[in-house]
């Protein structure tokens, strides 16, 4: 039976109707930043002028198959060529002021940064965040990367870029680093006015998989938002099911950091630092105050025994072990059997 509503007055009727009609048509959300992200149109017009730099951010042999005509390599993904080899950030400041010096990057330069898809999206956030912490405040990122590219009707080349080498001085932001203290404060109760997002899955959160000593989260962490349920969605035409596109929409976003304050101290984590920076330029687009990116994350704070955790769990070295004697018989028994 369908139930048909009875309404009181005229009025009470006019008032649901205007509701549902106000629901269908909410306005949508907006970045707080739209500059942050750069549309291929942006990238066309500006790409041969001497003040702007595109960067790939992918691997150098990724590169040379083709990339955007003029884009410049930094001679590995960038998430690699600007971080150490624990992928943090350099210690030395100088370093980054020869490097971006080198490829023709200055102070007066704008920079766009760009992806190839949703497993190298990260590389371009790695890239913003860094250029963000050493005080660039011409950084973008290029939204969709080679795909928006590709579908704006451009082409790609081959033929690699050398820019003229510049001057870059870096003017750090301290505030843009997350650190392993200050997550500490917030784990023990002493920084109550901040908020720790975590940008890893839920098994790595829940402690159901672990990739560091010690599985599990930081005691106190405001909510985790694993970073690619933050991204749009579309139809695959082959299965018809959604799946995840490497593109920032902001009503996702927005919807995603819904429960947070935006006027707060906002740091974002993941396992080294990587998926987390892109949640920092999620923050910086929707406009949050004061946000960081803890550099260190659970790599480094997951295999320190005194730290606490919540959802504690322990690497099980044993059975690891046994599955790598198990593939090693394997393979020596396949080996065998070749040679005969």
């Amino acid at each position: 039976m369908i139930r048909i509503p009875v309404f009181r007055s005229l009025g009470a009727a006019f008032a649901v109707l205007l509701s549902v009609a106000w629901a269908d048509t909410a306005p949508a959300a907006e970045w707080a930043n739209p500059d942050l992200l750069a549309t291929p149109e942006i990238v066309k017009q500006n790409i041969g002028k001497p003040d702007w730099v595109v960067v790939d951010c992918r691997g150098l042999g990724d590169y040379a198959k083709g990339h955007i005509p003029g884009a410049i390599s930094l001679g590995n993904s960038c998430s690699k060529a600007l971080r150490d080899s624990t992928s943090r950030v350099f210690r030395d400041i100088s370093k980054y002021e020869k490097l971006l010096g080198k490829v023709g990057i200055g102070n007066d330069t704008h920079v766009v940064f760009y992806y190839g898809d949703m497993g190298t999206i990260t590389s371009a956030t790695v890239g913003f965040w860094i250029l963000e912490y050493l005080g660039h405040d011409k950084v973008h990122v290029l939204n969709g990367g080679l795909d928006a590219w590709r579908k704006a009707g451009n082409r790609l080349d081959n033929k690699p870029t050398m820019r003229e080498p510049t001057t870059f001085k870096a003017n750090v932001v301290a505030s843009r680093y997350g650190s392993t203290d200050e997550v500490l404060q917030i784990a023990n109760g002493e920084m109550s006015d901040a908020q720790l997002v975590d940008s890893r899955s839920s098994g790595e959160y829940n402690g159901t998989d672990v990739r560091a000593i010690r599985g599990g989260h930081v005691p106190n962490t405001t909510i985790n938002v694993s970073h690619k349920t933050t991204l749009a969605q579309e139809k695959d035409p082959k299965s018809g099911k959604m799946v995840t596109v490497a593109y920032f929409d902001p009503d996702v976003a927005a919807t995603k950091f819904a429960g947070l304050d935006r006027n707060k101290r906002t740091l974002g984590y993941c396992q080294t630092g990587t998926r987390s920076t892109m949640t920092y330029l999620q923050f910086r687009l929707l406009g949050f105050k004061d946000p960081a990116n803890w550099d260190e994350s659970w790599r480094v704070y997951g295999s320190q025994l005194s730290y606490p955790v919540a959802d504690e769990q322990w690497y099980n070295f044993a059975s690891v072990n046994n599955k790598i004697s198990s593939l090693e018989a394997k393979v020596k028994e396949l080996e065998a059997n070749n040679k005969k």
